[in-house]
């Protein structure tokens, strides 16, 4: 995950539960899509610098100003705001865990994730 969080100072929503101060590597963000005129991208994300919890993380939904819904973020506005938190080299990854192990507190939610403490086994390249 990158380490200086400057560049995204100016999405910064300090309102509620994640509020946090220019420079912090958490909190929640308000980042307008480049790519779709009038939707938002709702983000809360922390850096896994909590030795209980050592996990880069996103979560994210979209908010459509035009037809007032929330709904789920597209392939593309995940892979944009992969490049606002982490770097080019890093990969991260969205999980689909097992029916029993599922949690869905909100239906229109994504998440992308990175240990902080051991890489992920990848695919072959051409597999990817």
């Amino acid at each position: 995950m990158k380490k200086d969080w400057s560049h995204l100072d100016k999405f910064r929503h300090n309102e509620g539960a994640h509020v946090s101060k220019p420079g912090d590597t958490f909190g929640a963000f308000i980042i307008a899509d480049p790519a779709s005129k009038g939707v938002e991208l709702r983000v809360i994300a922390n850096d896994g610098s909590d030795p209980e919890y050592p996990w880069d993380h996103i979560s994210c939904h979209a908010y459509d100003h035009f037809f007032k819904k929330v709904r789920t973020p597209a392939w593309e506005q995940m892979c944009f705001l992969k490049s606002l938190f982490w770097e080019e080299d890093e990969c991260v990854i969205q999980y689909h865990p097992a029916k029993d192990d599922y949690v869905n507190l909100h239906p229109h939610v994504l998440h992308l994730w990175k240990s902080v403490k051991e890489p992920f086994p990848m695919p072959p390249k051409v597999c990817v």
